[in-house]
């Protein structure tokens, strides 16, 4: 099985245009075998782009493909509103790779979600997307590095480490049931806990990847959850050891301040809660291959 998406999950290109991120991500994302049913424009609603047929409005191209997911790439200005249209049009798992939205635009729209929207899962902004290897791709990850099968899903916080454990595991001849890069942002719409959670309820989901990085609390959140929840076998890796206090690196959550937030002190936690954390990318993989093999 595979969580969030699968091989029935249809999906509308939020902000479609010849020129555009979401067509050129959107169509790579077909060629997977995704099902992209759809997409909006305001300006080019009735025309067919590419095989794909454009819709003034998200509730307009629900009404008539059906989608049940979107995917939005728009610009930061406009983000925020794509997000809600789609939760207003009823669609239930919303992808948002769009970096650079304030943070109070995420922290509205999220409350308007949870208050609002209950049934409508927001994954991002700011991530690479979601990949349940040989059933559906929505986002920005490269099918190629993506092995199906499973048995380890994967979840992270970093784009480009979300590339590294797919591409450690498959080199390793190790599959996953669904990998879910959930962003770094300081307000994302699915974290830790909620990708944890669905994992443990996934019968084909045997063993779990996290990749985690400094800022924030939500690798500790994670642990306290994984130490009372998890029945699986867990190994993390939490990039910025080396990070000095006070300074951003990369993602707009990934700051330390003072002692919170620090690699070592969410290392330190993972392994209270039974965690195996490696020291490296490349050890992470290598620790989840061994343990993979003494799967009985």
């Amino acid at each position: 099985m595979s969580i969030f998406v699968d091989e029935t999950t249809t999906v509308v290109i939020q902000g479609v245009s010849p020129t555009s991120q979401g067509l050129y991500h959107g169509l790579r994302n077909r060629d997977y075998g995704t099902k992209v049913v759809a997409g909006t424009n305001p300006r080019r609603g009735g025309e067919v782009i590419e095989g794909i047929p454009v819709f003034a409005s998200v509730k307009e191209a629900v009404e008539a493909t059906g989608a049940t997911a979107s995917f939005i790439s728009v610009p930061p200005p406009h983000a925020a509103a794509a997000i809600e249209e789609a939760a207003e049009a009823g669609i239930s798992f919303v992808v948002c790779i769009t970096e650079g939205i304030p943070a109070q635009d995420e922290a509205r729209t999220y409350n308007r979600l949870v208050q609002e929207f209950p049934r409508t899962r927001l994954l991002g902004p700011n991530c690479p997307g979601i990949i349940s290897p040989g059933k559906c791709n929505i986002g920005i990850t490269s099918g190629d590095i993506a092995m199906p099968g499973g048995p380890v899903g994967i979840v992270s916080r970093s784009g480009t480490l979300t590339y590294q454990a797919l591409h450690e595991l498959s080199q390793q001849g190790v599959g996953q049931t669904t990998c879910v890069g959930i962003g770094g942002d300081p307000v994302p719409g699915t974290n830790f806990i909620d990708c944890l959670a669905a994992f443990e309820a996934d019968p084909d989901t045997r063993a779990v990847m996290m990749i985690g990085e400094i800022g924030g609390s939500e690798e500790e959140r994670a642990a306290e959850y994984i130490a009372a929840n998890l029945t699986k076998p867990v190994v993390s890796y939490v990039a910025g050891v080396t990070a000095p206090p006070g300074r951003k690196m990369g993602h707009a959550g990934a700051i330390v301040s003072g002692s919170q937030g620090t690699a070592q002190a969410k290392m330190d936690a993972l392994s209270a809660a039974g965690v195996t954390v490696a020291l490296n990318p490349t050890e992470a993989g290598e620790r989840m291959v061994e343990i993979v093999k003494a799967l009985p």
